[in-house]
């Protein structure tokens, strides 16, 4: 192993550890490295393999803006502790830290958040598919993928076809993920055909929608009324016209609830955080909210459970 290689594991031993703390009953959990689709870059990620006989349903969760290990909103960790307790493998690749975002991109400038955008993290999300299909504890068929915030947005990158055979995930997509979860992704964005208007070309609320998003399977999106980092304005509207569109999309709005629910967390606004739907392009709210997190925690469940338990 190079010397940078041996680094990079040592530093997502770390991380993993901290992410995922000393939780009894993962049989395997294991540091691996793998590469992105259409990149060069070498991702570590934390693997966790059931015990038992195989092969598993598997899930890859993309972490948020803020990474894993000691920065993260724990969130990850709770979704890899509840999948893997009702049998799925999980993978959790971490897309920051071999590209120099030691802090995450929340706070980052946009040059910096760039290198690190919910379109690059689509090719790691399909590098971890590919190198869960090419374990034999694992269903190949049967693999799923999740994200909150950031990693709700590399969810809906990585969920549409490419429209042209250039793309390097036009091809990994057709033979791709079979369900989705989206949790308060950046539905004001552009994904496909799929783009939003603004007021003015910067930082401001959504005016106005054009196209339609195309999913390659189903997916399901959970999203807070009140979150004003990633507005669930936007979440409604690309869900009502996919759907009447024919593609398999829902959603659920939890009342009250902000950004980053499913987190342990409490409310707090924090000015730093860049917020594109903000006028002043900074400044957003996040905090955990039990009853959303338990509801979120049955939707998850009965959603992956009917479609990546049920053999095709």
């Amino acid at each position: 192993m190079s010397g940078y290689g041996s680094k990079l594991r040592s530093v997502w031993l770390i991380l993993a550890a901290t992410l995922l703390g000393d939780i009894p009953g993962y049989a395997v959990e294991t540091a691996v490295t793998f590469t992105p689709v259409g990149g060069s870059e070498v991702i570590p990620a934390t693997l966790l393999v059931p015990d038992g006989i195989g092969p598993f349903p598997a899930v890859v969760i993309a972490h948020d803006c803020s990474g894993l290990g000691p920065r993260s909103s724990g969130a990850p960790g709770r979704w890899a502790q509840l999948l893997f307790d009702q049998g799925y493998a999980v993978i959790l690749p971490d897309s920051f830290t071999p590209r120099d975002l030691p802090r995450g991109v929340c706070t980052e400038t946009p040059a910096r958040g760039r290198m690190a955008s919910d379109g690059v993290r689509a090719g790691d999300v399909y590098g971890a598919l590919n190198f869960l299909r090419g374990l034999p504890q694992v269903d190949g068929t049967r693999i799923g993928i999740m994200g909150g915030s950031h990693g709700g947005s590399t969810t809906l990158s990585a969920m549409y076809e490419p429209a042209h055979e250039t793309d390097p995930l036009f091809s990994a997509t057709r033979a791709g993920f079979v369900a989705a979860v989206g949790l308060y992704p950046r539905c004001g964005g552009t994904y496909g055909t799929w783009s939003v208007m603004r007021a003015r070309n910067g930082p401001g609320p959504v005016t106005g929608y054009s196209g339609v998003y195309k999913p390659i399977a189903p997916l399901l999106i959970l999203i807070g009324e009140s979150d004003d980092w990633t507005p669930a304005e936007p979440c409604q509207r690309l869900v009502d016209i996919s759907k009447a569109a024919g593609f398999p999309l829902d959603i659920k709005v939890y009342p009250g609830a902000h950004h980053s629910f499913d987190s342990n967390n409490p409310t707090r606004y924090v000015a730093e955080r860049n917020n594109f739907n903000a006028q002043g392009g900074r400044g957003a709210t996040t905090g955990g909210d039990p009853k959303a997190w338990a509801d979120a925690r049955q939707q998850v469940s009965q959603f992956f459970a009917q479609h990546l338990k049920r053999r095709p």
